[in-house]
């Protein structure tokens, strides 16, 4: 299992009135992988994000999730296949508690509609599985308290909690310690080993530390193509992304 391929894309190809974003991309995710892609602002990380999980449609090119061609599928299918993603903005609700915004995601893992009028006794039956997702990201004291109340680094993790309650497959985090300070940074990466343990990592990450601590392969995009790819070790000594990248990176 460890060599199946769970994610691929073949020529994977954005244009934008005559800007190529994304040329040619061929890229392999291993099953139970945590897989970075790395590059500067412009290089185009964030488009494959936005092209593997529905939200742009490619220009040429396929996407191949558990061997199914899923290239024209909208975001909700995507997910529906148990392929999910994070952003780099945090997508929680300021005003429900933590405990609340896990129930949410729980009634749509669950298929049901967001119904905040429901009573409380059948929300009431959520709070269980709820609970044990808070506790496996270390939240469970925060239960009670408003997200608008929660330090920074607590949110980022309430948002991988409630993608967590999708039970996805494969997770596609787009920066998840953006704007961390050390400590945070440090719960971040252990937190997300921990959910890695049975399922994928995709990430987009530009702290270099982070990506040589978690990641067993690293991507490197330059200009919206594949410049390098292997470990870390591997690619940080590659003289062209030394050139274009390690440096930069590092500033």
């Amino acid at each position: 299992m460890a060599d199946e391929t769970i994610l691929e894309t073949r020529g994977l190809t954005k244009e934008f009135r005559g800007f190529m974003a994304v040329s040619g991309v061929d890229l392999r995710v291993r099953r139970g992988a945590i897989h970075a892609l790395i590059g500067p602002n412009g290089a185009g990380k964030t488009t494959v994000f936005n092209l593997l999980t529905g939200f742009l449609q490619p220009t040429a090119g396929a996407i191949l999730f558990n061997g199914a061609d899923i290239t024209r599928d909208r975001p909700a299918q995507t997910a529906r296949r148990g392929m999910v993603r994070s952003f780099q903005i945090s997508a929680t609700f300021p005003h429900l508690t933590v405990l609340e915004n896990v129930r949410v995601a729980l009634q749509r893992e669950r298929g049901d509609s967001f119904r905040f009028w429901r009573s409380d006794r059948m929300l009431d039956g959520l709070n269980q599985r709820a609970m044990q997702l808070l506790e496996a990201v270390d939240l469970a004291p925060f239960a009670d308290t408003l997200t608008v109340e929660m330090p920074y680094g607590r949110k980022r993790a309430l948002e991988l909690t409630t993608t967590l309650a999708l039970d996805p497959e494969l997770m596609l985090l787009d920066e998840p310690t953006q704007g961390m300070g050390h400590e945070d940074v440090g719960r971040a990466v252990e937190l997300i080993r921990k959910v890695a343990a049975n399922r994928t990592i995709l990430m987009v990450e530009h702290n270099m530390s982070v990506v040589a601590d978690l990641c067993h392969t690293i991507t490197v995009l330059q200009h919206g193509a594949i410049l390098a790819e292997g470990a870390y070790a591997e690619v940080s000594n590659n003289p062209a992304v030394l050139e274009a990248y390690v440096g930069t990176a590092h500033d």
